[in-house]
């Protein structure tokens, strides 16, 4: 039996492989794949599927954009745009007749139509194309904010685009192509987007497209090893919820409802008695975006403390021997989403002074930093150069880690004067050498984490556990707060230029733990324990698991 419609849900039109530039006619969905070359009509309440041109697809391969304006369609391809008049409602069997509009001087990517005006964005320039649709002359151009690929639709007074490479979409002023605002996008390689209008309602839901690939595991009875890594195409169309705090200046998306869980195998290696032992271990906290619905304990039950501000959650043990078997940590169900911050370089020229204590905590070298070394020391200004905003400062002292360093995994975390002559580092050696450039530079910045939810929006509950930890940073803006800045993720292509999605913003898959804050501790008889006699890592095992219960429509 057909399920009712109740709502905006995932659009999964059958048989498409790369879902591009869509656009709303009423209650229809319009679509282009530009790898089939099949212009799709979708009915968004039930997924099926009508091909528009089955016999002009390879007319409309590698088509990036479409747009509707009353019954024209209009479309981009290579470097130049068209329209087809009378599309909508055409006969299948009929063949849409295109008609020249404009030539880029490189790729046109998506378009928009607003009245007698047209938008296109161009990659290759990094600009939006304003065109006069009655005289077809262009009338100005918009800087495009992003870095990659992206498609562009036009709602009232305001600008929508989606960028591909900075997992990002972004509201402009119509008028201006000022950014009002950015949010991130709760998949990655968002490839269209388009407002659908309730009827019934008159409310409007932005809708964004999705291409990409993913992984699978392949049988293959023709294969030696039978079974074997592969890729496939996965394309689909969701909806994007988001709020803009103008006042506090950031703004949130896609939320999601999760359970984590982190506990310990208690299964010492080596002998050992404790008399007195309390197992700290921190909890998930509260941020602008993240709420914590409810903890509770796994295994043996715990008690809440408070350090700086954070809750942490103490195990006793009176005493633990060496032939203890226990599974004890916590549960917690989290309301997590997306966060990007839109603070400018003008929001902090003239900035208040440090608070007191944070030039004694965040701007020395108390993890291993290696400030004192002159390779470190040389980097630190080689970074930055003249730069005196702290917000170009940090962009600048990003792009240099990223330009000096490659990602890979290491054996260990080494310090960020050896982590510079080899370069190529892990995510906690990005971190510690970004830590330590800031900081020789007056930036007060800390490391954050824990760990990272499996990024499988649509995967709902099904238990899910990650492959290891993870950290990132926070640096602090006197008069706005601590602001997230990703430590590797965003080093994409060697040389750049490099996507600011993470720079001031945190995807909605990252889970805030203990800010602030070691994650784990031992004290026995209420002295810290020396972690080169007793180690965590020999004392237990840790399992974290993840579980996404469902999508929530409310993102304030």
């Amino acid at each position: 039996m057909q399920k009712q419609y109740s709502g905006p849900r995932t659009i999964r039109p059958i048989g498409v492989v790369s879902l591009h530039g869509i656009a709303f006619s009423r209650e229809t969905l319009y679509a282009i794949d530009k790898n089939r070359g099949f212009l799709l009509k979708i009915d968004p309440k039930t997924d099926n599927t009508t091909v528009i041109n089955p016999f002009q697809t390879n007319e409309f391969i590698d088509v990036t954009g479409i747009a509707l304006w009353k019954d024209t369609l209009w479309l981009t391809r290579e470097n130049k745009v068209y329209f087809c008049s009378n599309a909508i409602g055409n006969s299948s069997e009929g063949r849409l007749k295109w008609q020249h509009f404009f030539t880029l001087p490189y790729a046109a990517d998506g378009i928009a139509v607003w009245e007698s005006t047209v938008y296109v964005t161009c990659q290759k320039l990094g600009r939006i194309f304003v065109l006069d649709k009655n005289t077809r002359q262009k009338i100005t151009g918009f800087y495009a904010p992003g870095i990659g690929f992206e498609n562009i639709t036009v709602q009232n007074e305001e600008l929508w685009l989606c960028d591909r490479e900075e997992q990002t979409v972004y509201c402009l002023e119509r008028a201006t192509g000022q950014v009002k605002f950015s949010v991130l996008t709760p998949f990655e390689n968002p490839t269209g987007l388009a407002f659908y209008l309730n009827v019934n309602t008159g409310e409007r839901q932005l809708y964004v497209a999705y291409a990409g690939d993913e992984l699978y595991i392949r049988d293959d009875p023709n294969s030696e090893r039978q079974y074997e890594l592969s890729k496939r195409d996965r394309s689909f169309i969701h909806p994007l919820y988001f709020y803009y705090n103008e006042q506090e200046k950031y703004a949130v998306s896609n939320s999601f409802l999760i359970e984590m869980s982190y506990v310990e195998e208690l299964e010492p290696l080596d002998e050992i008695f404790l008399e007195d032992l309390e197992w700290r271990i921190a909890l998930p906290s509260e941020t602008h975006r993240q709420k914590v619905r409810e903890i509770s304990p796994i295994g043996i039950p715990f008690t809440e403390e408070i350090q700086n501000g954070e809750k942490v959650a103490v195990f006793r043990f009176k005493p633990l021997r060496q032939s203890e078997r226990r599974i004890f940590g916590w549960k917690a169900l989290l309301e997590v989403r997306a966060i990007k911050y839109q603070i400018q370089p003008f929001n902090v020229e003239n900035i208040p002074e440090l608070p007191e204590g944070f030039q004694e905590k965040y701007l020395v070298d108390n993890d291993n930093l290696a400030m004192d070394r002159e390779i470190v020391i040389q980097a630190a200004k080689d970074a930055v150069l003249q730069e005196k905003n702290i917000l170009r400062q940090l962009l600048n002292i990003r792009n240099y880690v990223y330009d000096q360093l490659s990602y890979g995994v290491t054996a260990k975390i080494d310090t960020p004067d050896i982590v510079l002559k080899r370069g190529v580092g892990s995510c906690g050696e990005y971190v510690g050498l970004l830590l330590a450039l800031a900081r020789l530079n007056n930036i007060a910045c800390r490391t954050v984490g824990r760990y990272k939810c499996p990024a499988f929006a649509d995967r709902k509950g099904v238990p899910l556990e990650p492959e290891f930890n993870h950290v990132w940073l926070e640096f602090y803006l006197p008069g706005f707060g601590w602001v997230p800045m990703e430590s590797n993720p965003d080093d994409l292509q060697e040389g750049g230029p490099y996507p600011l999605r993470f720079f001031m913003g945190l995807a909605w898959y990252h889970v805030e733990i203990g800010k602030g804050i070691k994650f784990e501790t031992l004290k026995n008889k209420g002295i810290p324990v020396n972690k080169e006699k007793v180690s965590i890592g020999n004392l237990a095992i840790n399992h974290v698991r993840f579980t996404i219960l469902e999508e929530l429509l409310n993102n304030e």
